[in-house]
């Protein structure tokens, strides 16, 4: 193809998105304000000529997509729609915010700041640049929820489209998209979405499950049809009865829920019965009653069917924090498969889908009034007025709140109030005031005195116990989940430690009064004769007693030895040279051994670039040293697995879905590095097995006779206990890979008397 015909096709390509873009706004209910659109468009369109994605096409086919997410599937209106084609212009281009102000006004300019400084903050060296991301993206979030919303979106088509990424970039992406954003979009509602964003990360981190999974799911495609179509015959003969517009679908639930399932439980894919759940939507006429025609439906179908009472959940009479509505019931179908069943209208749905976005179509010009979203941002902004100093606790600190189920406790006079599962009654005294969390001495329960550790359950009746003398303690913090309390009692202790250091700065100063001109050298001589790095740990340790300051200052210091560090430096970085010199590129013809050379050691941070560009090999035979198993999922040969570099520059190995290692690759994303298992026959690793079965006499010596007939390991210890004829068994192993282990499970299975038999990481 011709360079021209090549240009004209990209045309074509472009303005076809864009026309896509101008339907999906017109299907809408929004006011049709296209001009603001496509003057949005034109800009971006000329703002990014000749930039180009990494895939290859032209940069404007981001904001495009990103812009149709926005209108289609989050269902935004102009205003948003013009931000996302512009999301990018200040940041990539010359354009600057007040540009944008004078063309498209105030709204638009401030979301699109908003979303610039999200992305292009300045942080400093010790602070998680992705955490610090969170704190901006919050603060701004606090101000126009359109700018999150958006953010989400943008994130979704980077998702779509991560194959172009290197392995290391995908595995920073990943973990940050699992750690923040679908957290985030779950809150918020965007349930499809959420979703979607798991599932991709799924796909990237475990592609041959995800693949297995994907096949299985169409190989029973035929199977689920015909127990579908078997439930729905007489659900749809009653419901047509009923006079209402409806329609009813089965849905398959996701690769990423189905492997989480299957994980948890510990069963086989054929195993899971709830592979898909029956939606039911109907149609909403005016006058008619939304939850009433959702217990019809349910009436309809119990009628029918046999129910599943422990699996009711009624989120019509009371959503969800999000926002979710709907009624969730199981029953037996005529195949004997248990089958969940979701009624909603079409209201419901539209939430579901798209979230709190959705509120605005059924809204009709009026605003509804302190929403559960409100509220939600109201605890945000309380917790940015004192944001902890330490970026990643920030960010654990509002994660806490973002995968919280709630519970419902009543005040003393009878109102309700939501918290977080888990929450105590410290959680719920900071909830109520933040001079009552400070002052909290104790509560009842249902008029029973309780401790504040307490965890409270919905319908409990809490009543706070106060007094001027109580102050926040220490410990509070081992026992508080919410945020706000863990804040609030944070702020305090920071202000306690100020007031105790202040103490100690004067105790110190009183010493020295005789010498009053003490300058930065005396002081730094003290630091390091306490090994202490900063000065504000100094003082609080003196004004808490915790340093014991001499009579006379002239006799402060005893001699004391430093140690010289000078060669320190240049034998660090001699060792992250070794450590990258020899790679296992299978296409490598050539080692390099020769010793390096004095200004090839003399800059650490190339090394280290170098370094990381590399695909690490576990277990070559010299960098054996140079790798870490942790044991928060202990790895095996032939698991996905990725590398993170440590302070010292060894390379930790952790599974690819570990809890530890989400958080490192969202934190540190820069530090991640692809990794693959090299030669690793002769050496061993630490492994764990867990089994029950019925207690019966002789099970142990079945198991050990059946591991030493077949199964060559070593087993390290094993741990029995049985209660009420069940027993439950765990075993540490000593085994070369993933293989080793699989066949053991195999080999313990086989043993009679054996119900279930898993690897297990504790």
């Amino acid at each position: 193809m011709s360079e021209d015909n090549k240009i004209l096709e990209e045309d074509k390509m472009v303005e076809d998105e864009f026309q896509a873009l101008l339907n999906d706004y017109l299907l809408s209910n929004h006011r049709k304000k296209v001009e603001i659109i496509t003057k949005a468009y034109n800009l971006a369109y000329e703002a990014h000529k000749g930039s180009r994605r990494r895939s290859g096409e032209p940069y404007i086919m981001h904001p495009l997509a990103v812009a149709r997410i926005v209108s289609k599937e989050i269902g935004l209106g102009s205003t948003s729609i013009s931000a996302a084609l512009l999301h990018d212009v200040v940041e990539d281009t010359d354009y600057t915010v007040e540009d944008l102000e004078m063309i498209f006004g105030e709204r638009v300019s401030r979301i699109v700041d908003g979303l610039t400084k999200i992305s292009s903050g300045m942080f400093g060296t010790n602070v998680s640049a992705q955490a610090e991301n969170f704190r901006k993206l919050l603060l701004t979030m606090s101000n126009d929820i359109r700018v999150i919303l958006i953010k989400i979106a943008d994130r979704l088509h980077n998702m779509r489209t991560l194959s172009s990424m290197a392995p290391a970039k995908q595995y920073k992406i990943t973990g940050e998209t699992n750690y923040i954003y679908a957290p985030l979009a779950h809150r918020l509602g965007l349930f499809a979405i959420k979703t979607e964003l798991e599932e991709l990360c799924f796909k990237y981190e475990h592609p041959e499950t995800f693949a297995d999974i994907t096949e299985k799911i169409k190989e029973t495609a035929s199977e689920r049809n015909t127990i579908y179509e078997n439930f729905a015959r007489p659900v749809k003969v009653e419901l047509d009865k009923m006079d209402i517009k409806y329609e009813m679908r089965a849905r398959v639930k996701s690769v990423y829920s189905i492997s989480n399932k299957m994980e948890k439980k510990n069963v086989a894919f054929n195993e899971i019965y709830d592979l898909f759940a029956v939606r039911i939507i109907f149609e909403i006429y005016p006058g008619m009653d939304e939850k009433k025609q959702c217990w019809d439906i349910y009436s309809a179908i119990t009628d029918i069917y046999k129910l599943r009472p422990d699996r009711i959940r009624d989120w019509v009479s009371r959503p969800k924090s999000n926002g979710y509505q709907a009624l969730h019931l199981t029953v037996m179908g005529p195949d004997g498969k248990w089958i969940e069943i979701q009624i909603r209208s079409r209201r419901m749905d539209d939430i579901a889908e798209k979230g709190f976005a959705a509120h605005w179509k059924y809204k009709a010009d009026r605003v509804e009034e302190d929403t559960e979203l409100d509220k939600w941002l109201k605890t945000i902004q309380e917790i940015l007025a004192n944001p902890n100093p330490n970026a990643v606790d920030f960010l654990d600190t509002i994660k806490l709140n973002l995968f919280a189920m709630e519970i419902f406790v009543f005040t003393p006079k009878g109102d309700i109030k939501t918290l977080p599962q888990g929450a105590t009654a410290l959680d719920f005294a900071y909830m109520l005031h933040s001079d009552i969390g400070d002052n909290c001495l104790g509560a009842k329960v249902n008029h029973k005195l309780i401790p504040l550790s307490k965890k409270l359950n919905s319908g409990d009746q809490v009543e706070i116990i106060t007094s001027t003398s109580q102050k926040p303690q220490p410990e509070w913090l081992n026992f508080v989940t919410t945020a706000k309390a863990r804040t609030k009692i944070e702020a305090a202790l920071r202000r306690e430690k100020r007031k105790i250091a202040k103490e100690g700065k004067l105790k110190l100063d009183k010493l020295f009064i005789e010498e009053p001109n003490m300058g930065r050298n005396m002081l730094d001589r003290i630091l390091h004769y306490y090994n202490i790095d900063r000065k504000e740990d100094l003082f609080y340790q003196i004004g808490n007693n915790e340093i014991e300051l001499p009579q006379d200052y002239k006799t402060f210091f005893k001699d004391k030895s430093t140690e010289q560090t000078d060669n320190l430096l240049l034998r660090y970085m001699k060792q992250a040279y070794k450590a990258m010199r020899k790679t296992s590129d299978d296409n490598a013809k050539e080692k390099t051994e020769r010793e390096p050379k004095k200004d090839e050691v003399e800059n650490l941070f190339e090394i280290k670039k170098i370094y990381r560009k590399q695909k690490f090999s576990l277990m070559e035979s010299n960098q054996i040293k140079n790798f870490i198993v942790p044991s928060c999922c202990n790895p095996l040969p032939g698991d996905d697995v990725f590398g993170f570099i440590t302070e010292n520059e060894k390379v930790e190995v952790h599974q690819s879905s570990c809890q530890v290692g989400i958080k490192l690759k969202s934190n540190y994303g820069d530090r991640i590095l692809e990794v693959v298992w090299g030669d690793y026959k002769q050496y061993t690793f630490k492994s764990s097995v867990s089994f029950t079965g019925i207690d019966k006499k002789g099970i142990l010596n079945l198991i050990i006779a059946k591991i030493s007939e077949d199964v060559s390991v070593n087993i390290l210890s094993m741990n029995i206990s049985a209660k009420d004829g069940i027993f439950e068994g765990h075993m540490d192993v000593s085994v070369h890979s993933l293989k080793d282990v699989q066949n053991l499970c195999s080999m313990i299975a086989k043993v009679d008397g054996i119900n279930t038999v898993h690897r297990s990481t504790t």
